[in-house]
């Protein structure tokens, strides 16, 4: 009891600065209010001190901002966005292919002769994939898609690794209808035996034989490459430093067994191939206003429309 009742006074005045502290005005920093400000406003004049210094900090805040970094969520290198948000042809670099990882390769007693012209060297026994071949290469292959697809052509994306298939799946998604995937297993005898396995009547009706096919895993597709190969369809493959680069017409030389440098690749294709729809599409338009206007010249018997007609 004695010792409860010596703690008593203590708290009781603990409880009155508490409540003195709290009964005094209370000043605040933020943005425009410098560290050093914790006066009391008593005076008009206090206040118009106050107002003079958030002056100047602000000032200052505003002058060294230009100077600052402008880096934000949406302007850094983000893993899902090689998936879902990929660059464009145009906008492909090589510091982003050496973020995916592209320019490692195999070990240094796998690499094939064929692919000396785009090794750069050998660090840790690892070859050490040159991205200065590589992004000429992966950009001539973007003019291939976006030109195949421009012209009404299909393209078929095969990745039959459990991690590309949602990459070639979004892939396929983002040109449209003119695009389609392969991600479980290519079945032998797609493209070489089509009537036994598709019938005769989707072998007329319908478009069995793509004009463009891009493998993400080529060396595990070879039987594949070796259809379209016979039925001269041009192919488009990711070539790491332990394929022949000769396998497909248009090798892109990169990592193969990364998930990231697929997204990069695929996404940086289907975009192109989504630029040559578009491309398409506003060709339609233009030979239907034409065709308009041949059928209005038509009915007027002016000469001078029907010689515009292409």
């Amino acid at each position: 009891m004695s010792t409860k009742a010596g703690l008593r006074p203590w708290l009781s005045a603990t409880r009155c600065m508490r409540g003195s502290q709290l009964s005094g005005p209370q000043h605040k920093r933020n943005v425009f209010t410098s560290s050093d400000e914790s006066f009391s406003l008593q005076s008009p004049d206090d206040w118009q001190l106050l107002q003079d210094r958030r002056i100047r900090f602000k000032m200052l805040v505003d002058l060294f901002s230009e100077h600052g970094s402008n880096v934000t969520r949406d302007n850094i290198f983000q893993p899902h966005h090689q998936l879902h948000r990929p660059l464009a042809p145009s906008e492909a670099t090589l510091s982003a292919l050496i973020a995916a990882g592209a320019h490692f390769g195999h070990a240094k007693s796998l690499l094939n002769p064929n692919f000396m012209p785009y090794a750069y060297g050998v660090r840790a026994g690892i070859t050490i994939i040159d991205l200065d071949s590589t992004l000429p290469l992966l950009r001539r292959a973007a003019n291939l898609t976006r030109a195949v697809v421009a012209r009404d052509g299909t393209v078929v994306f095969v990745g039959t690794r459990p991690d590309l298939r949602a990459v070639v799946r979004k892939a396929a998604e983002r040109i449209g209808p003119q695009a389609f995937h392969v991600g479980e297993r290519w079945l032998p005898g797609t493209l070489t035996n089509k009537l036994q396995l598709f019938g005769s009547d989707v072998t007329k009706g319908q478009r069995v034989t793509p004009d463009l096919v891009i493998f993400l895993n080529p060396l595990a597709n070879i039987h594949a490459i070796r259809e379209c190969a016979i039925q001269h369809i041009p192919t488009i493959g990711i070539v790491d430093s332990n394929v022949d680069p000769r396998v497909v017409m248009y090798s892109i030389p990169a990592n193969d067994e990364s998930p990231r440098t697929a997204e990069l690749i695929a996404g940086v294709l289907s975009i192109a191939g989504r630029e040559g729809r578009v491309l398409r599409d506003k060709e339609e338009q233009n030979k239907e206003v034409r065709s308009s206007r041949y059928m209005r010249a038509q009915e007027r018997g002016s000469p001078r429309y029907v010689a515009d007609r292409e």
